[in-house]
């Protein structure tokens, strides 16, 4: 994918920070933009912004996920790539999680990438082409304490990932997994004054997105990770 004009792309788990960099990027690069989440509302300064379109979807209700990709199929037409960046999190000492919460949790960061997956596999096989972009963190590699939950959605999120990317490389279609080891920059989260360099740009990141997006065939990758040069490895 060299260039993206006419073509269709879907950020599932849409927001500020990484999500808008993508959207932006990617539209000016010529693809007609869908961003999706479930507080649809939040989307549509930068929906107007780039000219994208927003659709509601809840990424862990199988319904709500199959109402989003035909809505998505009607505005862009053909869909040839899907990012996913939807992801739950339970915070906590381990003996005092709410397992509602964990499941609530584990559903949106985990079964969410399946069920958006494989949605856009079914229309991707059809026509020979596309690619799923999942975006992982630190949690994908390495739990933290207190932080089980986050950890047991992303380690399956990165599985998921890695059994689609050998299961459908042969049928073109590209699926590369993420790590996003260290916190992303952004209004709400500066950089600490005392520590430089210390969080990632959402504009880099997005920008290595679409450089994995771009690749050539012959060369994929299947797995990235973007840490501050400061990150502890």
């Amino acid at each position: 994918m060299a260039d993206g004009e006419g073509k269709g792309a879907l950020i599932v788990g849409a927001g500020s920070g990484l999500s808008a960099s993508l959207a932006r990027q990617m539209a000016a690069k010529g693809y007609r933009v869908g961003l999706a989440a479930r507080e649809v509302e939040k989307l549509q300064p930068l929906a107007d912004e780039i000219g994208a379109v927003s659709f509601a979807c809840d990424a862990s209700d199988p319904g709500s996920v199959e109402a989003m990709f035909v809505a998505a199929d009607a505005a862009l037409g053909d869909i040839d790539a899907v990012f996913f960046n939807a992801s739950a999190r339970a915070r906590g000492p381990f003996v005092d999680l709410d397992p509602a919460e964990v499941k609530r949790a584990i559903e949106i960061t985990a079964f969410g990438g399946f069920l958006v997956a494989q949605a856009a596999v079914r229309r991707m096989l059809p026509r020979g082409h596309g690619a799923i972009l999942f975006t992982g963190a630190s949690a994908s590699v390495k739990g933290y304490p207190r932080s089980a939950p986050f950890a047991m959605g992303k380690f399956a999120l990165r599985g998921l990932a890695q059994s689609l990317a050998r299961e459908l490389a042969p049928e073109n279609i590209h699926v590369a997994h993420f790590v996003i080891d260290g916190g992303i920059r952004a209004e709400a989260r500066p950089e600490p004054t005392d520590n430089p360099d210390s969080m990632l740009d959402p504009e880099a990141i997005a920008h290595t997105y679409l450089h994995v997006l771009e690749q050539d065939r012959s060369a994929w990758t299947w797995e990235v990770e973007l840490r501050p040069w400061v990150e502890r490895f």
